[in-house]
């Protein structure tokens, strides 16, 4: 898939009057297109569907939901429509819907003017499905009239709720995770042409794992431009996907160094370079080779028999040694490498963070830094510049928000209240690809762009998981050395997709982080788009969740 632009409010409606005056599409063929998606959905995502009760407003959105609630109709369901306002109001493409539900009718279609009127309509509460077609991306907070009256309403139901477009109350160009004032519920978000940033970074649905969907509707892809610089990650996953060519070898994907671990009389962490090593291996990487403290050497091994490793030299408490930057151990354990991962529990020992500070001033390799590398080269601002501006090299850090705020000298709370701002600022600033972990994870490039990632769920929450994300990126880079931004993107991905495909089938409380290494080759066969065009930018489609609820049990 190629790249998944996300649009404003104001561009998004520059792409419906573009598709119409630039290409002859007319608006109502737009909302035609756009209905027939929302029914095919809401048939295809829930199967049992018998009774439907359309919430519409007076707008387009409103539009939108009036046609659906025709087809439905006609389809035998049984269908009850709310016009919240009187349809003498009604103007231009949903004048037309309206006038194609009533005339003939189709369902039982009913006006409500005012809060008393909807008190009288508590029957059509009891059904299978609600559609959330009251307010749309042309909405302006705050939600009031009827349109607050409706939402206190629909709370009388355990209908599950399908939003058209944006769950009522949510503003399209929102970049916060939650909104501060009323907005409906939702259990399946449908949107047309393009996300917008709230379906990017919000929370829309009542949970982690329900769909949100993108539907195309005829805009041609000239139509769908934006200035924001804001995509989405998961196209980056047909990268990951390409078949391999027929003669490959394993010198072909590259070559994967590790480097962290501790292990010694104060503790160890031989485990975290082990999982970021058999993470990149999993990725694809044709070679993987750890290098952690010699004490931690047979712990490491134990994870795969087809990784390497490769001893370093260490203190007394089990760190790692600044004596392997001599020369005679340096030289042979960068040669052959096309990537390098240094990080995971690797600790800060002074010893340590110059060994780290040499290894990555020794080598022009690309490299992802996590961890205890990050908490080292925060102390250092000089140095990593200066290592981010050598060459072409890419530089991919992957800091949770606690290492974001200690690299760019502020507080989590700073960086949480506006993470686009602070993870683009930097990357631009000291010129890497910096991956700001946490719900809806950032990537954000060089150049100004940011990926935002929608896969990933509350059961990562687990020491290890930002080891694997590491080795995965790791691995990707290795595989596609020409192709760096969209490798990082899609090694995000594909993580919290494997994760959510775990999860799925087991619970997010007992999953572990290498769970999800046992689902990647399921995440890597996922192909976001469907035969019918639409892209799960979260959840999957209802026959595959209904399968993995069966493999569960």
């Amino acid at each position: 898939m190629d790249a998944m632009h996300v649009l404003s409010a104001a561009e998004m409606q520059a792409c419906d009057r573009a598709t119409t005056e630039q290409f002859g599409i007319p608006s109502i063929e737009l909302m035609r297109a756009a209905a027939a998606s929302v029914a095919a959905f809401a048939r295809e995502q829930f199967p049992h569907l018998r009774r439907v009760t359309v919430l519409c407003g007076r707008g387009n959105n409103g539009g939108d939901g009036m046609m659906a609630a025709r087809l439905l109709a006609h389809d035998g369901m049984g269908v009850t429509t709310l016009l919240l306002g009187s349809p003498d109001g009604l103007t231009g493409d949903a004048a037309q819907a309206w006038r194609e539900l009533t005339n003939p009718l189709h369902g039982s279609v009913e006006v409500v003017t005012t809060v008393e009127d909807l008190g009288r309509h508590t029957s059509a509460l009891d059904t299978d499905l609600i559609f959330d077609a009251v307010l749309g991306t042309g909405f302006k907070p705050p939600l009031k009239g009827l349109a607050l009256a409706a939402l206190e309403w629909v709370k009388a139901s355990r209908a599950p709720i399908l939003a058209v477009d944006l769950p009522s109350g949510w503003p399209a160009d929102e970049t916060g995770a939650m909104l501060s004032g009323p907005a409906f519920p939702a259990d399946a978000v449908i949107t047309f042409t393009a996300p917008k940033p709230a379906h990017v970074l919000g929370q829309l649905t009542r949970r982690w794992d329900q769909p949100v969907v993108v539907a195309p509707i005829g805009s041609p892809d000239e139509t769908v431009v934006s200035t924001l610089q804001l995509e989405w990650s998961g196209a980056a996953a047909a990268l990951a996907g390409a078949p391999r060519a027929v003669a490959a070898n394993k010198g072909n994907f590259g070559h994967v160094l590790v480097v962290g671990g501790t292990f010694g009389f104060a503790g160890g962490k031989a485990g975290a370079p082990a999982m970021a090593a058999l993470a990149a291996l999993r990725a694809g990487a044709g070679l993987v080779t750890a290098a952690v403290p010699a004490p931690a050497l047979s712990v490491t091994a134990a994870v795969a028999p087809e990784l390497m490793t490769w001893p370093l030299l260490a203190t007394a408490a089990g760190h790692v040694a600044e004596e392997n930057l001599t020369p005679d151990r340096i030289s042979p354990l960068l040669a052959g490498k096309t990537v390098l991962a240094i990080g995971p529990g690797l600790g800060q020992t002074p010893e340590t963070a110059k060994f780290a500070s040499g290894l990555l001033s020794s080598t022009d390799l690309p490299a992802v830094i996590d961890a205890d590398a990050l908490n080292i080269l925060a102390t250092k601002p000089v140095l990593l510049t200066k290592l981010a501006r050598r060459g072409k090299r890419t530089l991919v850090l992957t800091p949770h928000p606690g290492e974001m705020a200690r690299l760019a000298g502020t507080t989590v709370a700073e960086v949480q209240a506006d993470r686009l701002k602070t993870a683009r600022e930097f990357a631009q600033r000291v010129g890497v690809t910096l991956v700001l972990k946490g719900a809806r994870t950032l990537i954000a490039h060089p150049d100004g762009r940011i990926a935002v990632n929608t896969t990933g769920n509350p059961g990562m929450a687990k020491g290890g998981s930002g080891d694997l994300l590491t080795g995965l990126i790791a691995g990707l880079l290795a595989q596609h050395p020409h192709d760096p931004a969209r490798a990082v993107e899609a090694a995000v991905y594909l993580h919290g997709l494997a994760a959510d495909l775990a999860v799925r089938s087991g619970d997010e409380h007992t999953f572990l982080a290498t769970d999800c290494l046992r689902h990647l080759s399921q995440a890597f066969r996922f192909y976001s788009r469907g035969a019918n065009g639409y892209v799960w930018i979260q959840g999957l489609p209802g026959s595959q969740a209904a399968a993995l609820k069966e493999a569960r049990g």
